[in-house]
């Protein structure tokens, strides 16, 4: 009988050195590179209640959160599947700040099913979120964030979706429409199945105008959607218009921050749309046609929490991140590790701390340890030169 312990359960998978110090060299960028812009780190538990994990934008998530009963408390638990909730309870029971709060995370998540394009069931989530702001300051700064950390990563020429949930949901509310009829629209609006939404809007008995404004929207994406949307939606009750509006109020002030980004518009994109408030987004990256970052706006998530903000900010994964990068790891360009005896003199051990202080990787060698020099990376050794010790070439390598 074969002994497959060493298997690992479907999208669970372990990281090895090389791209383990890969996921931390950029870990320690990216959150150094928060740091800077005022975002100011929170560590959220990797497992809470269920009903907090399932809070707010939670409630897209209950098909994804391994569930489990607390043996002290018997109430359920959740394996976290997304940080969001979390961090909103920090912002809205913990801080209770007046000002806007600008807050990061990262850690593991766990999700039941694959999602996104690493193909993991645990992602290392990361993400940054402002509190308290509504206006398109706010959608702006996360955005420009959000390209910086994909700049970060080394992923060359991305490019964004942007579109927002209030269009949608302004003209179904101007509609008419039931809940489930509401769902069955927004499934086929999805996949773009003009025929289909055609068959729904004559079968709810839609108005003339407002269906044909729920038929535009499929053809309302590209650079220049939000011209054509002016022209489609005209007709639209004040808050499809308003919503409207504040895309193009977003789209203009980033043009002014990045002018060379290239933004891609599509008001039937609607991730997130049953818990997204206004604007959304996704990052892609040439080549690629499943999204590498996402994120929008989610007002007043913080209410169940006795405390409601507005709200808005990304998340990626630092993982998926790294599998798509352009920059290579650069291990080439680095000095490889320096090789020193085992030896307790203190000349030689200020001479080791000396270079660990400069950044080099310095390994003694175990006495009777096998393998040459090269088959622990060292191409250098501290040896005695005339009485002192110094820096030479290894003549193993």
């Amino acid at each position: 009988m074969n002994d497959e312990r060493w298997l690992l359960p479907t999208g669970i998978e372990e990281v090895l050195p090389a791209r383990a110090a890969e996921l931390e060299r950029l870990r320690r960028c990216l959150l150094d590179l928060y740091q800077r812009w005022g975002y100011e780190l929170v560590i959220p538990p990797f497992i809470d209640y269920l009903d907090s994990l399932l809070t707010g934008t939670g409630r897209d998530l209950d098909l994804q959160t391994f569930k489990l009963t607390d043996q002290l408390s018997g109430r359920m638990l959740g394996v976290r599947a997304d940080m969001t909730p979390q961090v909103a309870r920090i912002d809205a029971h913990h801080l209770r700040r007046e000002i806007s709060t600008r807050l990061c995370y990262l850690g593991t998540v766990l999700h039941t099913r694959t999602d996104g394009f690493a193909g993991t069931r645990s992602p290392l989530q990361i993400g940054a979120e402002i509190y308290g702001h509504d206006g398109p300051a706010s959608d702006v700064e996360v955005l420009r964030l959000l390209v910086r950390t994909l700049e970060t990563a080394g992923i060359e020429s991305p490019h964004l979706d942007l579109g927002h949930v209030g269009i949608y949901r302004g003209l179904i509310q101007q509609a008419g429409l039931t809940r489930a009829d509401e769902l069955r629209l927004f499934d086929a609006l999805q996949r773009k199945a003009s025929a289909e939404i055609e068959a729904i809007i004559a079968e709810t008995g839609v108005a003339g105008p407002v269906g044909g404004m729920l038929l535009s929207l499929v053809e309302l994406n590209g650079e220049d959607a939000l011209t054509r949307a002016s022209s489609a939606l005209r007709a639209a009750d004040p808050q499809v218009l308003k919503a409207l509006e504040r895309l193009k109020a977003v789209a203009e002030e980033l043009s002014h921050w990045l002018p060379g980004l290239p933004v891609h518009f599509d008001l039937a994109e609607l991730r997130g749309y049953t818990y997204k408030t206004g604007v959304v987004f996704a990052a892609f990256a040439p080549g690629w046609g499943l999204e590498i970052a996402r994120g929008g706006r989610y007002d007043d998530i913080g209410q169940v929490f006795g405390r409601a903000r507005p709200a808005v900010g990304f998340s990626a994964d630092l993982k998926g991140l790294i599998a798509l990068s352009a920059r290579a790891a650069d291990d080439e360009a680095r000095p490889g590790a320096v090789l020193v005896p085992w030896d307790p003199d203190p000349a030689l051990q200020r001479a080791v701390e000396h270079l660990r202080a400069q950044g080099r990787q310095v390994l003694h060698e175990l006495p009777g340890q096998r393998g040459t020099p090269r088959d622990y990376n060292c191409c250098e050794r501290l040896a005695q030169v005339d009485g002192v010790w110094q820096l030479v070439p290894d003549e193993a390598l």
